[in-house]
């Protein structure tokens, strides 16, 4: 079933413009005036401005009047759909095959076949606002079964992200308002005289009146939102992107067929690459149907590539989730994401064995999701849950070494556990622990260790001290477990213990 992401981005004009201009200072509330004759209105506010009670529509100089000092630019449309455009691209490469300009101030993407590859649809939606959040660009993101709900929920609502799942549309967005549905200004003024104010009540009525006093638009954009009427996604491309296609004269469906002509794009996608020196990281395969719907299918790798035998086994292992409906009018197959690759002589060796490329098996297990496979790289830091991050599995080193001054558990907990401990302050270890409801009494201990808080992080770290112990029960388990505090100064921590970690 198709999932369709609608991402709003609320203030892009004015984010826009404070991007391309630091000098406006960031408390200063900022507006984008609109022109047409000698009539001038807000177009855009910001956070700022809207905090004082300035709105979209309001005249510039009702505005100009209630904010003293107000910073206000002319509105340029051209460079807003320039930065959204770019925005999309970006999108393009990082989340899914088909995405879309959604203007004004919106994008759309088709995340059937991709959302895997970023964890699944949650974790894809909050990623997705934190890395616009992290561009200074504040965003809203919904995923809906169809275009329509989504959009309208996603400028509804006031939560960052949501989820509506699969065959609920029809709830999600019964309480919505009429602007929606994305009908003409005439159309909403008309509809509000009438009485109606939701979606649902809408919906609800006859559609032979509403159709002989309106026309088919109301018609037409309630069913687009409730799934009765497909609303293709066009996608965007820019012409850098190296894609090959092939177009049927009589539409194919069977399994067999589809791979065939897939294998025979891969080689002359591949042929391309080379004749570039580039390889690929991120491939589309994109299936135009015959009733105007587009299906699209993901495969990453972990190093550049242009192996048509590999790429043709990641693709044909994921060719079973096409749904060719009435059959497939054309196939596209685009390098999404590429990078430079030049061949390599291979030196063969009676001396030294060749090293084991595991990059296969990582290709596989990523394409199945990107969150399974990972490897830890040692950061610069004493403290134990800092000291570590997740880095691709291909990532070459950065020259950071794990400290071997003291041994460290195999597991750490996600965060670490409270747990009620018997021990004489303030150096001794405990007698005696108590972890998820059994007591546990130890029998050899270790410690302790300091780790000293790190006071350019945070004031609150400037005194703190953690004291660890590694002591083992009466079992033979043996966990690594630390006191807030050094046990005389409350300045130094709360004096409670916790238990941080199990070796193996």
């Amino acid at each position: 079933m198709t999932r369709v992401v609608s991402v709003f981005l609320p203030t892009l004009a004015t984010d826009r413009i404070r991007r391309a201009d630091p000098s406006i200072p960031a408390e200063s509330p900022l507006v984008v005036v609109a022109r047409s004759g000698s009539k001038r209105w807000l177009s855009a506010v910001d956070q700022n401005a809207a905090k004082v009670g300035l709105h979209i529509g309001m005249a510039a100089a009702k505005a100009q009047a209630l904010v003293q000092g107000l910073h206000m630019v002319d509105a340029d449309p051209a460079a807003d759909h320039v930065a959204l455009e770019r925005l999309t691209l970006w999108a393009l490469s990082q989340y899914s095959p088909i995405v879309a300009i959604d203007p004004p101030d919106g994008i759309v993407m088709d995340t059937e076949g991709a959302d895997h590859l970023q964890g699944g649809e949650e974790l894809m939606l909050s990623g997705l606002v934190n890395r616009f959040r992290a561009r200074g660009l504040p965003a809203r993101a919904v995923i809906a079964d169809t275009w329509g709900a989504a959009f309208g929920l996603a400028r509804s609502m006031t939560a960052e992200t949501k989820v509506i799942p699969a065959g609920k549309t029809a709830d999600a967005v019964a309480r919505l308002p009429l602007t929606s549905l994305r009908l003409s200004a005439e159309a909403i003024v008309s509809l509000r005289t009438l009485g109606f104010k939701k979606v649902g009540e809408l919906a609800a009525t006859p559609r032979a009146p509403l159709t002989l006093r309106f026309g088919p638009e109301i018609g037409r954009r309630l069913d687009q939102m409730l799934g009765r009427i497909a609303e293709p996604i066009d996608p965007i491309r820019c012409p850098e992107i190296i894609e090959v296609h092939r177009a049927f004269a009589e539409p194919i469906g069977a399994a067999e067929t589809i791979a065939k002509y897939v294998s025979r794009l891969v080689t002359q996608l591949c042929l391309e690459l080379q004749a570039k020196g580039l390889g690929v990281r991120r491939t589309d395969l994109i299936v135009h149907r015959v009733d105007n719907t587009i299906q699209a299918l993901r495969a990453g790798t972990a190093k550049p590539v242009r192996d048509a035998a590999w790429l043709n086994k990641l693709l044909h292992d994921r060719i079973e989730k096409i749904d060719p409906g009435f059959g497939i009018e054309k196939l596209s197959l685009a390098a999404t994401m590429v990078e430079p690759l030049n061949d390599r002589q291979i030196v063969s060796s009676l001396v030294e064995a060749a090293a084991v490329d595991v990059t296969s098996l990582i290709d596989i297990l990523g394409n199945r999701g990107t969150q399974r496979i990972y490897r830890l790289a040692p950061v610069a830091s004493d403290v134990p849950e800092r000291s570590a991050r997740r880095v691709s599995p291909v990532a070459k080193e950065d020259g950071q070494t794990w400290s071997m001054t003291w041994p460290r558990p195999v597991r750490l907990m996600d965060r670490p556990e409270l747990i009620e401990v018997m021990a004489l302050l303030p150096d001794h270890p405990p007698v005696w622990f108590t972890w998820r409801g059994k007591r546990r009494r130890v029998k050899r201990a270790d410690g302790p260790e300091r780790i000293y808080g790190e006071w350019w992080r945070r004031t609150s770290e400037w005194v703190a001290v953690r004291d660890y112990f590694t002591v083992e029960d009466e079992t033979g388990e043996r966990y690594w477990i630390f006191r807030s505090g050094d046990g005389v100064d409350a300045e130094t921590g709360s004096h409670n213990w916790f238990l941080h970690g199990v070796f193996a």
